[in-house]
């Protein structure tokens, strides 16, 4: 991995950053809850592990919802909201049916 200076870092056009923090609180839940999510899709469709894949589904819709409160962004709780009230509502369909 290059080093660059601070001055390069802070000037460069070329040299791109990410916009969210690293190493807090945010970015640790982020990425546990993408791992969620992807274990998730890697079950969906394979008979038999259903509620598997509803159970990762919602632990990581969930904490993407906390992330996406303590980033107050509308969009994403928006989403992760109606999406984790979308996965309760078959969870609870298959627990009943």
């Amino acid at each position: 991995m290059a080093k660059y200076t601070k001055e390069e870092l802070e000037n460069s056009k070329r040299i791109f950053k990410s916009a969210t923090p690293k190493h807090t609180l945010d970015w640790y839940v982020k990425w546990v809850a993408s791992i969620f999510v992807l274990c998730a899709m890697s079950l969906r469709g394979i008979d038999g592990l259903q509620m598997y894949d509803l159970g990762f589904s919602i632990v990581g819709i969930t904490l993407w919802l906390w992330v996406s409160i303590i980033w107050q962004d509308r969009a994403l709780i928006i989403l992760n909201g109606a999406g984790m009230l979308l996965l309760l509502r078959n969870i609870f369909t298959a627990l009943n049916g």
